[in-house]
């Protein structure tokens, strides 16, 4: 009898050897609190680190929004988007909510690699827990978000609500990013080196600082396929239900819809099957 079937015959496994996608699924709902404790950690950690601690989760949006709002501004002239000081609030806070989430999210096996080695959990968790801190970053920066749109003369409206599904969904799309990005760098490590300048050219053509439709308006094919662009659907909803006498194609809420689930799917998959490989992280 070979060992093989020795270990068949009595039921053994291979250590580390990954589980049923419904196993592995609900053994990382069982380490739910894990995963929020960690969040909630980081947070303190990264707060403690700096002289003015949790100020800075206001302060780096607001100073972006600042920047770019003055640059962009002076560079579009008359052409930028009516009630442009809202329209560049929106565009960069939520869009910060997407970036941490996929670099953190891309390293979230990679910058853990004593913890993976070192113990048996389903690693998963460790980018579920990224995303998890950057929602709790997010709540807080949505309030500072809606002061400064307020008072930037903003009325508040029944579409307020609409933040509340529109966060849940784009939550899901993030944590697909971070899933399949946390792969990628385990097999290529010298993709967290290309991150920045993939984030950057995303902030650029997902219409952040402009308008698709004033800037490509002598190239309608252009603007069609925009309409497909998941970030600039994220940011015209958002826009829509905030800002007053913006409107967006109602479409776009099934649209981006089925970005998040069909991206969440692919992550996860694409996360789990590669599961045996996260314990040998150099």
């Amino acid at each position: 009898m070979s060992l093989a079937e020795y270990a068949d015959r009595n039921r053994l496994h291979r250590v580390g050897a990954r589980p049923s996608l419904p196993r592995y699924l609900a053994d990382a709902w069982g380490r739910r609190d894990f995963a929020i404790a960690m969040a909630k950690y980081k947070i303190e950690a990264s707060n403690q680190r700096n002289r003015l601690g949790m100020l800075w989760i206001f302060i780096k949006p607001t100073l972006n929004a600042l920047l770019y709002g003055a640059i962009f501004g002076i560079l579009q002239g008359a052409s930028r988007p009516e009630n442009f000081p809202m329209y560049v609030v929106i565009g960069v806070f939520l869009f910060e909510f997407f970036s941490t989430s996929m670099n953190n999210g891309a390293k979230s096996i990679t910058g853990n690699g004593a913890l993976v080695q070192s113990l048996a959990f389903p690693r998963i968790t460790l980018p579920v827990s990224t995303v998890i801190q950057q929602l709790m970053t997010l709540v807080p920066m949505l309030g500072v978000m809606v002061v400064y749109i307020l008072l930037l003369g903003a009325p508040i409206t029944l579409e307020w609500l609409l933040m509340i599904p529109l966060v849940a969904i784009f939550t899901m799309f993030n944590l697909g990013v971070a899933l399949i990005g946390a792969r990628l760098t385990v097999h290529v490590r010298d993709l967290t080196q290309l991150l920045p300048l993939f984030t950057r050219i995303l902030f650029y053509t997902s219409g952040v600082l402009f308008s698709i439709e004033t800037i490509l308006a002598s190239h309608p094919w252009a603007i069609a396929l925009f309409d497909y662009h998941p970030l600039h659907e994220v940011l015209s909803i958002a826009r829509g239900a905030l800002m007053p006498g913006l409107d967006y194609d109602p479409m776009y809420w099934l649209y981006f819809s089925v970005w998040s689930v069909a991206v969440f799917v692919a992550g996860v998959l694409f996360f789990w099957s590669a599961e045996e490989r996260y314990g040998r992280v150099d």
